[in-house]
């Protein structure tokens, strides 16, 4: 499918929403973010033309003052906890993850806590969702979540929650990054396809009330991944079925 084509596609499934009478809640959610850069500057800028708020997932430790300072003057970047410091606990031969099994339960939720004073100490209250590195967190560590002060959980498209329950679970759907082919940007015909589809499963669902979210890292945007961002939030702006929706709208 050429890219046209592609856009073409997207656009028809979104008219059929607005036909249908559903509205999508389109939001933005960034990881890793520690220091200021140009890179977040063009991120801020992009908030602010769009005027679409962004869940910006900082990581405890490793977040620097600065930061602090330049999110003053950045309002729609709005910081929530990224792990506690980004590391990898599962051993060899398995996905890697921060918050498994790996370790007693009391000691990973003492160390979220952690992580969340550190928050706290450097930009005041911040958005009470809790990201975890590389979208994966047992079940029976999520169930913790809300005892620690979180109301959201944000992984990515298809994670659920164990029986325990856990905060309200507002997934990712759409990483505009390709990890295993130089983490490079995807291509746009790749990326409107895989969203068309999502929507067209969705809008045929009882339930198309949850909101749609693009994974988004920054640090790592090449040119092709800001300029599918730019071209998609421009083309989606005023449309009849599509609302752009901050953090707080959710949880």
């Amino acid at each position: 499918m050429t890219e046209d084509a592609a856009w073409s596609a997207l656009l028809a499934e979104l008219d059929g929403w607005a036909v249908a009478g559903k509205r999508l809640d389109l939001w933005l959610r960034d990881d890793d973010a520690t220091a200021p850069s140009d890179q977040l500057d063009r991120l801020a800028a992009l908030a602010e033309r769009f005027a679409i708020p962004v869940l910006l997932a900082s990581i405890p430790m490793l977040a620097q003052e600065s930061l602090a300072r330049r999110l003053e003057a950045a309002p729609l970047l709005l910081p929530c906890q990224h792990g506690v410091w980004h590391r990898n606990h599962a051993p060899p031969g398995e996905k890697k993850s921060e918050f498994g099994l790996h370790r007693p339960t009391a000691d990973i939720a003492a160390e979220i806590a952690s992580g969340r004073e550190r928050l706290h100490q450097l930009f005041g209250d911040t958005v009470p969702v809790f990201v975890p590195p590389w979208n994966r967190i047992h079940p029976d560590v999520a169930a913790e979540l809300p005892r620690l002060g979180f109301t959201g959980l944000s992984c990515f498209r298809n994670f659920s929650l164990g029986l325990a329950g856990g905060p309200r679970l507002v997934n990712t759907d759409l990483d505009l990054i390709d990890w295993h082919h130089g983490r490079v940007g995807r291509q746009h015909a790749d990326l409107l396809a895989e969203m068309t589809g999502l929507l067209v499963a969705r809008r045929g669902a009882s339930e198309t009330s949850q909101p749609f979210g693009l994974l988004l890292h920054h640090h790592d945007h090449d040119r092709t991944v800001w300029d599918f961002l730019t071209i998609l939030l421009t083309r989606l702006a005023g449309h009849a079925a599509v609302a752009f929706a901050g953090p707080h709208t959710f949880v």
